[in-house]
Formats: structure tokens, C-alpha cells, sequence
């Protein structure tokens, strides 16, 4: 059964940081570009991240960029999301996602998904 599952999520003060990861079960990430993204109550969901098979792409949008990282440890199956500064508006539902190629674009439709992790930033 192919299954990604999010963690590390949680409630975090304005300015605090918090790491999310993506592990894969059943398939191997390596063989595939991850996405994060993040939907907030009456939002649309929103791509916020993603990484090439190698790592060696990464894009972010503007609300995020320069605050939030993203990493993978394909020996580990797993992919990061390293989230700085963070902002009241960044609490959502974070998601992560995998999609086969070699296209790093939160554009793309995405296979698999997992079932997301809460962020809440509120002081």
C-alpha cells in the first residue's frame, strides 16, 4: 500500500519554527518529485514547496520564501519542511505529495498524498 504520512505539526508562537516531514511507505521517494502544501480554513490549498528527485530543485512563493526550507533524505524515505519565522498566517493544514518526472512544480497533479498535519502559529 503506497502511503505517505505528515508529521510534526503543532502549535508554535509567532517567530517559533517547527520541521515537518513527509515519510513514504510502500514506495520509494527518490523516485519521485515531492510537494508541500497547505490549505487554511476557507482557503484554497496553496503549493508552498517542492523538490526534485535528486534535491537538487527547489521552489517556493513569495509569502514563504526565505523563511521556509525544504530537504530530503532519500536513505530515509522521508522529505523536510523547515518552517522559520513563523507567521499567524501560516497556520494551516500542511500537506505533502508525490508526483513521478522530474518536475518540480506545485502546478503538476499530484498522485499520492497523505492525510496532512495541523500548524497553528498564535501566541
Amino acid at each position: 500500500q503506497l502511503q505517505l504520512v505528515e508529521s510534526g505539526g503543532g502549535l508554535v508562537q509567532p517567530g517559533g519554527s517547527l520541521r515537518l516531514s513527509c515519510a513514504a511507505s510502500g514506495f520509494r521517494l527518490d523516485y519521485f518529485v515531492i510537494g508541500w502544501f497547505r490549505q487554511a480554513p476557507g482557503k484554497e490549498r496553496e503549493g508552498i514547496s517542492c523538490i526534485s528527485r535528486a534535491g537538487g530543485s527547489t521552489k517556493f512563493p513569495d509569502s514563504v520564501k526565505g523563511r521556509f526550507t525544504i530537504s530530503r533524505d532519500n536513505a530515509k524515505n522521508t522529505v523536510y519542511l523547515q518552517m522559520n519565522s513563523l507567521k499567524p498566517e501560516d497556520t494551516a493544514v500542511y500537506y505533502c505529495a508525490a508526483v513521478g518526472g522530474s518536475v518540480c512544480s506545485s502546478e503538476r497533479k499530484y498522485d499520492y498524498w497523505g492525510q496532512g498535519t495541523q500548524v497553528t502559529v498564535s501566541s
